[in-house]
């Protein structure tokens, strides 16, 4: 890998803080002292590293290799770190072989969490990135890369398994679990051989598709679901549902599915339920939290008459309920000239953008609007948030 030369990572280094919309200048001046393959290559690493501060921080970012679908499906370092975490907890793990490691984001994370690794991946390509950043952060000795195809690797002298199959083909991304490469079937067969293991798994799998022996866990950073993890194994409890909130590192817990919530009237204040919590279909523990209800017996809002702060729920206090209707928001919106509009729905088929252009918002003052129903009717809920500080455990 010509990057990894002393002249490739002076370049890349100078290329640190480029701009990309001078990147024709940029490489015109580089190719004056550098060999045009290696600018090219610069270039292209420089950028994929910029996109990768994302996931990694600059720190790491900027002494890792990348891909374009490396980047793009490696898995941020907040959520590894949370999942070797959970693996160093469950005792006993000492060793874990990561197949289908891509370049090498969870083995990093296993490795600094003090698990040695065997990191398997098929393609060459990707193979050799994820040794060279096995050693650009200094994990070498904790991190064996192989290159091989992963349903033929003798996982059997490792303490767990961690599966990440490709979620993507040619058309996007793949919906189907058995359609993964390899499939879910196959990756829950590698689990069950292992003392502990852990699949990687879309976030929008329906929760029929779930082993019985698996614990299914979401898990959201900063407020989006990035990913589910099926864990099999000591440690690990079979048939439930957990949702984990980072970085608060909060998690809602249930050993059987929870009974359907109330359903009640709008009251003082409404709860929108972090989205890991809706995916594990555990809303009803925030109901029963903030002694609350459902607005409606299909849509995710939760009211209440108390305010709740917790990791769980963004909570907001309710000034007006209007039944839908666009005139009379945007009368009620330049009565109190509202400059700044949030626009949150579910059961509308309303687009935020084409409300705000309709608005036609002047002011200095900022609302949010909620488009949803009630009770089955098309309402419209106008507040304000109430204040961010959140209780890791909430109330």
């Amino acid at each position: 890998m010509a990057l990894r030369t002393p002249e490739g990572a002076a370049l890349l280094d100078e290329l640190r803080s480029y701009d990309p919309s001078q990147e024709l200048a940029t490489a015109t001046r580089l190719r004056r002292t550098h060999p045009a393959a290696l600018v090219s290559a610069a270039l292209g690493q420089a950028r994929l590293r910029q996109r990768a501060v994302a996931k990694f921080g600059a720190e790491d970012a900027y002494r890792m290799f990348f891909t374009p679908n490396g980047v793009e499906q490696a898995t941020r370092t907040s959520v590894a770190t949370h999942r070797a975490r959970r693996f160093a907890e469950a005792g006993g793990v000492r060793s874990v072989a990561d197949l289908c490691c891509g370049i090498g984001g969870d083995a990093i994370a296993f490795a600094r969490a003090g698990i040695r690794v065997l990191a398997v991946d098929r393609d060459p390509l990707t193979a050799e990135v994820a040794r060279a950043n096995a050693t650009a952060l200094g994990l070498a000795d904790l991190i064996e890369v192989r290159c091989a195809d992963v349903t033929e690797v003798d996982t059997s002298a490792y303490d767990a398994v961690f599966v990440d199959p490709a979620r993507r083909g040619g058309r996007g991304r793949i919906f189907d679990p058995e359609a993964y490469s390899p499939p879910l079937s196959w990756a829950t067969g590698a689990a069950l051989r292992a003392p502990r293991a852990a699949l990687k798994i879309a976030p929008g799998i329906p929760h029929e598709a779930i082993p019985e022996r698996a614990e299914a866990e979401w898990i959201s950073d900063g407020g989006d679901v990035k990913e589910a993890v099926l864990w099999f194994g000591e440690g690990f409890t079979a048939g439930s549902y957990r949702a984990t909130v980072l970085p608060a590192g909060a998690a809602l817990w249930s050993a059987a599915p929870l009974p359907a919530p109330p359903v009640g009237p709008v009251g003082r204040y409404l709860y929108e339920p972090d989205g890991a919590v809706i995916r594990a279909h555990l809303v009803a523990d925030v109901v029963a939290r903030c002694d609350g209800r459902l607005i409606d017996g299909t849509i995710a809002y939760v009211t209440s008459d108390r305010p709740y702060v917790s990791p769980y729920a963004s909570g907001y206090e309710i000034t007006d309920q209007l039944p839908f209707h666009m005139k009379k928001l945007k009368a009620l919106l330049r009565e109190r000239e509202v400059g700044v509009l949030t626009v949150k729905k579910r059961g509308s088929a309303v687009e935020p953008e084409e409300l705000r252009r309709r608005m036609k918002l002047r002011g200095p003052n900022a609302a949010t609007v909620f488009l949803t129903r009630v009770a089955g009717a098309p309402t419209m809920l106008i507040g304000h948030p109430l204040a961010e500080e959140r209780s890791p455990t909430g109330c």
